[in-house]
């Protein structure tokens, strides 16, 4: 009897708690009604209401989390287009050089590849609008060029060694975005794929991937994830289900109003054998972490990086009357072993923010000493290896960020964009010759050397390019909006001479320059798979990842791959 009494006080307890909670809410609710009365009968003029409605809506979001957000219609549909795979437009890539639109490349599988525009032609009208030498913007561009499916716009081109404007009637159309950027072999056995986002089309274009590498012998396989920053919980739970034995716990998610949700594996994956490298880097978030810590956890495979991002919350979108959506976080994620990997954010919003900065400056980027982890959040994988939760997944192989390279020179040729541009009108000069001389990417790579002439021409661009009078240059693409304003030479260097300059950049990051005009070159000529078989020919991680699947290091760790 005395038992039941006490079960019945606390649920009078619970009640009343519920009782009062509900009561402080609704007399919020009032209040906020009450300011809305107040301003709309008091006020000295006519409130925007929609306005003040939305910025109070922002600034309640930004309160709870830094990953919730408020977002119009159209930002939403903006936010969303990476992830579902495509947008509607003609499909290209340009900078604005000297004020005029310059292709860069016709986006694979778009209208305008489909008609022939390629690299390095100039786009001066549009419609009847001249669009050269106006002052046109990257907005202005894109809005001009953008628009729905099945519409069309006409643009006139310039394109080198061609009497006359070229005409061009393109029809709009869904342009791909592809989140697989390279899949290839990196020697007989080893096989590398790519992947900058999880997104509708990342599983089919994986598989397409595999189907490509398994037949020229792939046994194992080194999957880059670096500056990976997510997107949909369950593509990541789709991948991870590749390489993981049936029934494997690949994560759960679990929130106040969300019980507790376990995803497993299933049997059909395809590489739950052969030896298994991860890449991950601090710009590796979210969904990243989900693969990689699934992978950590089940001794499944090697991670290889540095920490990544540290985000373990779980979003969804809610859509308003108004079209506008919230998106809201509504659970935390765990690995396998019960890490949330979310790092703190009870400073708020701005120092979040400032996190990879902070990991710069305190040396975590640079050495795994200075990485600092929670000792009260300590975890076991299956093999009983020690892990951490509370800020992003640590790998089992640290690869230092290699700053040795740097120097001023370079950061003014990247910021100026023209790597980009010289290798734009390179090609647009050389199309003809470098097409006979290297019908193939394995002959370019083979024999294009970066030396000589194409070297002395680059400089002599870059020379001149270089100098206090050139005016900004914008590289942009139709997929993103992002700006990025070169910057007018303002440093200290500006009081050497070019040679001079010239001679201590090569001395510290001549290979570095080299790797990057070759790449660049590759990638104009057959798109971003090239870029990367370049690059990654003298990635650290990649040769680290090569040399540990060669040695003993999954014996050593006891990592499962038979």
């Amino acid at each position: 009897m005395r038992r039941l009494t006490g079960m019945i006080i606390m649920l009078g307890l619970l009640a009343s708690n519920v009782i009062a909670q509900r009561t402080i809410k609704e007399e919020y609710k009032l209040k906020f009604d009450d300011v809305l009365n107040l301003m709309e009968t008091k006020y000295v003029e006519h409130p925007k209401f929609e306005m003040l409605i939305d910025e109070a809506i922002v600034a309640m979001v930004k309160e709870l989390d830094p990953h919730s957000e408020y977002m119009t219609a159209e930002e939403y549909e903006k936010m969303n287009e990476p992830l579902t795979g495509n947008f509607e437009g003609i499909g290209v890539q340009f900078n604005i050089l000297k004020d005029t639109i310059a292709v860069v490349s016709s986006i694979s599988g778009g209208p305008s590849e489909k008609l022939g525009i390629r690299s390095g032609d100039k786009i001066v009208m549009i419609e009847d609008t001249v669009v050269a030498g106006i002052g046109i913007t990257n907005n202005d561009v894109i809005s001009k060029l953008r628009g729905d499916k099945g519409t069309k716009v006409r643009v006139k081109i310039y394109r080198r060694g061609v009497k006359d404007l070229i005409d061009y009637t393109i029809v709009r159309d869904k342009i791909p975005i592809f989140s697989v950027d390279a899949a290839y072999m990196l020697n007989p056995e080893i096989g590398y794929i790519k992947v900058n986002r999880f997104a509708q089309s990342t599983m089919d274009e994986f598989n397409e991937a595999m189907d490509e590498l398994i037949p020229l012998g792939m046994k194992h396989l080194v999957l880059d994830l670096r500056g990976n920053s997510g997107g949909y919980l369950n593509t990541a739970i789709e991948l991870s289900d590749e390489f993981l034995a049936d029934k494997s716990l690949i994560v759960y998610t679990e929130g106040v109003s969300n019980p507790k949700r376990e995803n497993l594996a299933t049997s059909r994956g395809r590489f739950e054998k052969g030896k298994l490298v991860v890449l991950i880097d601090e710009g590796s978030a979210s969904a990243s972490e989900i693969v990689s810590g699934a992978i950590q956890d089940h001794d499944r495979g090697l991670i290889i990086g540095r920490r990544s991002f540290g985000k373990g919350l779980v979003q969804r979108p809610f859509k308003l009357r108004d079209g506008s959506t919230l998106k809201l976080t509504t659970a935390r994620y765990y690995t396998p072993a019960g890490r949330c990997i979310q790092r703190p954010y009870e400073e708020g919003n701005e120092e979040y923010r400032k996190e990879g900065q902070r990991r710069r400056d305190n040396g975590e980027l640079f050495s795994m000493d200075s990485v600092h982890v929670d000792d009260h959040q300590e975890y076991f994988t299956d093999n009983k290896r020690k892990v951490y939760g509370g800020g992003g997944i640590l790998p089992d192989v640290f690869i230092p960020l290699d700053t040795s390279e740097n120097s001023d020179f370079l950061r003014d040729l990247l910021s100026n964009g023209l790597f980009y541009q010289y290798i734009n009108e390179y090609v647009d000069a050389n199309r003809e010759e470098l097409n006979a001389k290297y019908p193939d990417f394995e002959t370019f790579d083979a024999n294009f050397a970066i030396e000589g002439k194409f070297l002395d021409d680059f400089f002599a661009f870059a020379e001149k390019e270089m100098s206090p009078s050139t005016e900004k240059k914008l590289v942009v693409s139709e997929i993103d909006e992002e700006e990025t304003p070169t910057n007018d030479i303002t440093s200290a260097t500006e009081e050497k001479n070019f040679a001079a300059r010239k001679e201590e950049g090569m001395a510290a990051s001549g290979k570095i320059i080299r790797t990057r005009l070759k790449a660049l070159l590759a990638r104009t000529i057959w798109q971003t798979e090239a870029f990367y078989r370049v690059f990654n020919a003298d990635d650290d991680a990649v040769l680290k990842a090569i040399e540990s699947i060669d040695d003993k290091t999954f014996r050593k760790l006891k990592l499962s791959y038979n």
